[in-house]
């Protein structure tokens, strides 16, 4: 599957379509709905030109179904939050030394791309120990921890990711492992999960190009049959919910030499804790890294 994206020359693969709403693919009424947004913003003095790029400024937009006025309650919220939440300040001087840890009782790592360039997000939600996860940090230092890796998602990680792609890459693909959930390890990770969902819902939105929930017990799918009713069409055609045969799917998406093997793919990073720290992809090659920080 193939998302958003403009495609250029000396691309590995044909040049991808790119989706409506985009750089690229706007309509006269969306063409004119980034232009009245963007005069807004800079007429009130929020518009920061090094960050607020067209393609960021579509996503919130579409987020919005390119309502104007909604869309402009939507981003100054965002922006008061950054500032209330102090995210720049993270971004030069947060430490978050208790990763290993941390990494222990609630795995969640990136490991190398998709087929359409996308950054793939693993989560093994079925690992959550929230008991020890407190004991070893706490919520306020996670959400941060949890700010900071979107910051590094769009400064490092997408960056590389389309100059390998030779395009735009603006969204993840994701893969979520509910492997030995129970009902009530979920229902004490809920909170902290619900609250960190909203933070990627309301200040990083339309990141999301695809997800995969395996390992989907019969609670989870019966759940799902509920609430999938209730949310926007768009947001359904991306999640696929999958039991324990779920590797040929992701394989459709996913090259194996980039999926780790204990999801069906090749990949064993080297090193102590194989492909969950060794997070490869285009934002470790020097090819494609930030240029400023090699």
């Amino acid at each position: 599957m193939i998302e958003a994206g403009e495609a250029g020359p000396g691309s590995a693969t044909a040049a991808p379509t790119i989706l409506p709403g985009r750089v690229g693919n706007l309509d006269a009424n969306q063409q004119k709905a980034l232009e009245d947004f963007k005069t807004l913003i800079q007429n009130e003095g929020i518009f920061v030109e090094e960050r607020h790029d067209d393609h960021l400024l579509l996503r919130f937009l579409r987020a919005r179904k390119f309502n104007l006025q909604a869309t402009h309650k939507m981003f100054t919220d965002c922006e008061n939050w950054r500032r209330e939440f102090k995210v720049d300040e993270l971004i030069d001087g947060f430490k978050f030394d208790e990763e290993e840890a941390v990494r222990k009782c609630y795995p969640r790592y990136y490991h190398n791309i998709d087929k359409a360039g996308r950054p793939i997000y693993i989560e093994r939600i079925g690992m959550i120990d929230i008991k020890t996860l407190f004991k070893v940090t706490d919520e306020e230092r996670m959400t941060k921890q949890h700010v900071l890796s979107y910051e590094k998602l769009i400064r490092d990680r997408m960056p590389a990711c389309s100059r390998k792609a030779n395009r735009h890459i603006e969204q993840c693909c994701t893969i979520l492992d509910l492997k030995g959930v129970s009902l009530r390890q979920f229902a004490n990770a809920f909170g902290f999960i619900k609250r960190t969902s909203a933070i990627a819902q309301n200040y990083y939105p339309e990141m999301m190009g695809k997800m995969y929930v395996i390992n989907a017990p019969m609670m989870f799918t019966s759940v799902w049959g509920m609430v999938k009713p209730l949310l926007d069409e768009v947001t359904v055609s991306k999640i696929v919910i999958l039991g324990s045969n779920y590797q040929a799917a992701l394989k459709a998406d996913i090259e194996a030499e980039n999926l780790p093997a204990d999801f069906g793919g090749d990949c064993k990073c080297s090193g102590a804790g194989g492909c969950e720290t060794g997070e490869p992809g285009p934002w470790k090659d020097p090819l494609y890294m930030n240029p400023a920080k090699h």
